[in-house]
């Protein structure tokens, strides 16, 4: 393998960073957590794994019984890759160390998304690096089916550390569906870098479903690269208990029509804090974003931040942070920002937060409803966001993801 390009400064360079805390979210202190280097073993067949572990995987849209309903499947456990597999020509499935092995050139790729030096945590995944999934569209192909990932948590107090690379060549189209899950009872840290190249003329559909348990703390740092006439759409549900989640995804449309769109559905229950949001720069001429999030608190707190800048003619962008307090002490935070850097740009934002309204609690109970259901059908709509170019397949999990959380958010 060609060593990576810099990867001494790469080193130098986190090691500087190693204490160097997030702009935002609450800090977290790295040395409670282990950096296990334990090696688990490879399963061919991951619909042997243990039950109790595919319905984990289940939950988060991950099915491993049948290989027809996916282009390609990648499971990585703790900080070993325990399965990758492609299943539809042109895609590529393997993990970052394979890759780096197999390609040279991906190590012109390494942290270019993402910057070393984000941030304490974005350093230790640099200085303690477990693995990550590689996933590659070739030029013009187009995935039938989505491919499907998983990183999973099950050792007690771990820093599971990834690394993850997604690039869709020249008028490519790639769907994938990543969830993220654990079986510890006990804390943990999830920490994932994901870097996204989105080539001339492709297209990436990129849907994240987490589920973890009350004591995982989750830092996944996310850059992406947009090119001409590329087209990047991002979905983001959390609906299950985390002790501490801040994720802020910057995406960069450096190509003339450049397209991003952001949705995340978020629900906090008591003990959950979650900080949430997605940074977009409009660089070049006609590029365009969507950022559209719906957070809902049962007794959690919630902030949900935007940011939008517009540096280049004709670009256009909007942000909607809606939030719903259902019930508890609950609180949702909404912080939408717009910076335009020239004339002739089109950006706007609307952000509201409040409660359900009784009467439309009454107008569905006077048409037969019991109230529980009339609540229930009230946040079924607010959850729901229309999202053009979603796969069916991706929207159909989506939906499913939505319904499964129905009844503990009642």
């Amino acid at each position: 393998m060609r060593e990576l390009k810099s990867s001494q400064s790469y080193k130098e360079k986190a090691k500087k960073a190693v204490t160097k805390p997030a702009p935002f979210g609450e800090d977290i202190d790295l040395d409670t957590y282990v950096n296990s280097t334990e090696k688990l073993p490879y399963q061919s067949d991951p619909s042997q794994l243990l039950p109790q572990t595919k319905e984990h995987m289940m939950q988060v849209g991950v099915t491993l019984d049948d290989t027809h309903q996916r282009s390609g499947t990648f499971i990585q456990m703790d900080h070993s890759v325990i399965h990758s597999m492609a299943l539809q020509e042109g895609v590529e499935v393997m993990s970052t160390s394979q890759a780096l092995e197999k390609y040279d050139w991906l190590a012109d790729y390494w942290w270019k998304a993402v910057v070393v030096d984000n941030d304490k945590y974005t350093a230790h995944v640099e200085l303690n690096q477990g693995d990550g999934y590689f996933i590659r569209a070739l030029p013009g192909t187009k995935t039938v089916y989505p491919v499907q990932a998983c990183l999973y948590l099950a050792k007690n107090k771990l820093a599971q550390s990834v690394h993850n690379i997604v690039i869709a060549e020249e008028n490519s189209e790639l769907h994938i569906i990543t969830g993220c899950a654990s079986s510890t009872n006990e804390p943990g840290l999830h920490l994932g870098t994901s870097e996204f190249y989105v080539k001339k003329g492709a297209k990436i559909t990129f849907t994240m479903i987490h589920s973890w348990t009350p004591d995982i703390a989750v830092r996944p740092r996310s850059g992406i690269i947009v090119e001409e006439d590329g087209v990047f759409i991002n979905n983001y549900v959390i609906m299950k208990p985390v002790k501490s989640l801040q994720t802020y995804p910057v995406a960069r449309c450096i190509g003339k029509n450049a397209t991003v769109r952001f949705n995340s559905m978020l629900v906090a229950p008591p003990g959950s804090t979650m900080d949430a949001g997605s940074k977009v720069f409009l660089d070049a001429e006609g590029s365009k974003t969507e950022i559209i999030s719906r957070a809902i608190t049962t007794g959690g707190n919630i902030i949900t931040r935007g940011y939008i800048e517009g540096s280049a003619p004709d670009v256009k962008g909007h942000m909607e942070c809606n939030g719903l307090i259902l019930q508890g002490e609950g609180m949702i935070h909404a912080i939408p920002e717009l910076k335009g850097n020239l004339a002739g740009i089109d950006l706007s934002h609307e952000a509201a937060v409040g409660k359900i309204a009784e009467e439309e609690v009454e107008y569905l109970m006077a048409r037969g409803l019991t109230r529980s259901e009339a609540t229930a059908t009230i946040v079924r709509g607010f959850l729901k966001v229309d999202i053009e170019g979603l796969p069916p397949e991706l929207s159909a999990e989506l939906q499913r993801a939505v319904e499964a959380s129905e009844q503990e958010l009642m």
